[in-house]
């Protein structure tokens, strides 16, 4: 194994840098994390219901709770990658997701069904999607930008390929046997990737991030060293509230307009095909959009670039209200899909580029285990809105303040921590 491995490293360096290699690997390990995303449990919320005789209600309530509680395990994931190593702990990963999937296939009764919902947004939106970030940082810093937003194209494959496979499957199997397949394509995609193509620095292969000579010092290549603050001293600069509360507002905000699209859509006087056909609008504006947003990550000023991200984020829920007829409602879409272009490449990209990579992992886990209670607590003023006055329009303006203020906070106040070398250049 070891030789096979480094006959890849030698082989593709050949060609090209080989953390493109890593890229390819992690992006498709951000695909692999479908079944633990909304967008492929979306399709078994109706045949676990029928089956298990749960109403659709408690089923939503059960996933919140496990998301919630789930997430807060994500910065001992970190410190575990900190510790390990990232493809030591994505190969533990991906094994134990897999068995999440069998896990939920089985599930008998709600406490079950609580559980598989845990284990499977831990090991599959969290942990996964957290060790894919991690390595593809180490290996990428003037370049980290493009190489996150390449990476971040497998959450669009997924989008666009989970829902209707497992709508497939659970229409040829039934929905218990098609977990179990879904289980068992995530071993045979992810464990010979993991065990033949990812190498969790570029150092130890005599490498230097981005590819550039070894023997070059870090100041004139602009690669980061592998050095970086403790968790302790992020959570002690302003920068990282910054970031925090930025990332808060945009997983708030994504999450609301997932959550309730096809009801506010509806709402406003669309039938629910239309809203259907909008969201695919959307996924396809994301794959477009993310070279180009990672491109901008690299050679703009990175305060600037998150502050337009969280513009697009605060204009996303006021285009929705708009959202009125077709036309109208395929301009929000853009507006949505190029938003989320935006998040899925800050998701990887903001920790190491502020922090440094030597305690990555806990810092990272940190600032997504706060990012999911903004997926959490988002979807609740919303449902609250439509239960009280049958109009969300309000209060949606008003989720649009949050990301707003952020967006001034982070262009005026986002600095890079002293000790943290390398990007200069975005400063």
């Amino acid at each position: 194994m070891t030789a096979l491995r480094a006959a890849i490293v030698a082989g593709v360096g050949r060609r090209v840098f080989y953390g493109w290699a890593i890229v390819a690997a992690a992006g498709l390990g951000i695909f692999a994390s479908g079944p633990g995303q909304s967008h492929t449990f979306s399709v078994f919320v109706e045949p676990v219901s029928r089956d298990l005789g749960i109403s659709s209600a408690t089923i939503a309530t059960a996933y919140g709770l496990a998301t919630l509680a789930a997430a807060f395990l994500l910065p001992q994931m970190g410190k575990l990658i900190d510790r390990h190593g990232p493809r030591r702990m994505l190969l533990v990963v991906v094994v134990l997701l897999g068995l999440a999937c069998l896990l939920f296939g089985a599930a008998a009764n709600i406490l079950w069904l609580t559980l598989a919902f845990g284990t499977l947004r831990f090991f599959g939106q969290g942990a996964l999607m957290l060790g894919c970030a991690n390595v593809v940082s180490q290996w990428f810093s003037r370049g980290r930008g493009l190489a996150m937003s390449l990476m971040a194209l497998g959450f669009g494959v997924s989008m666009a390929v989970h829902p209707p496979l497992s709508q497939a499957l659970v229409e040829a199997l039934g929905w218990r046997q098609a977990w179990v397949l879904l289980g068992l394509s995530t071993w045979l995609l992810m464990l010979p990737a993991i065990l033949l193509l990812i190498h969790d620095k570029p150092e130890p292969l005599g490498l230097r991030p981005d590819g550039a000579p070894a023997e070059t010092e870090t100041t004139a290549a602009g690669a980061d060293d592998i050095g970086g603050l403790t968790l302790r001293e992020a959570l002690r600069h302003p920068s990282f509230a910054i970031l925090a509360a930025g990332f808060f507002g945009v997983s708030m905000t994504v999450t609301i307009l997932h959550f309730f699209q096809v009801k506010i859509l509806g709402a406003q006087g669309l039938d629910s095909d239309v809203s259907a056909r909008i969201f695919a609008v959307s996924a396809v504006t994301m794959v477009l959009c993310m070279p180009l947003v990672g491109r901008l990550f690299d050679r703009v000023r990175t305060r600037r670039v998150i502050a337009l991200g969280l513009l697009i984020t605060a204009l996303s829920p006021l285009a929705i209200t708009f959202a009125d007829s077709l036309p109208t409602a395929i301009a929000y879409a853009l507006i949505f899909g190029l938003n989320n272009a935006f998040s899925m490449t800050m998701f990887g990209y903001i920790w190491a580029r502020y922090f440094g990579r030597r305690h990555l992992g806990s810092i990272q886990g940190t600032g997504q285990l706060i990012a999911v209670i903004g997926a959490s607590v988002g979807p609740l003023p919303i449902g609250l809105a439509f239960d009280l006055t049958g109009d969300a329009t309000l209060a949606l303006w008003l989720v649009a303040l949050y990301p707003l203020t952020a967006a001034v906070v982070t262009l005026f106040f986002l600095r890079t921590p002293q000790g943290v070398a390398g990007q200069e250049h975005l400063e």
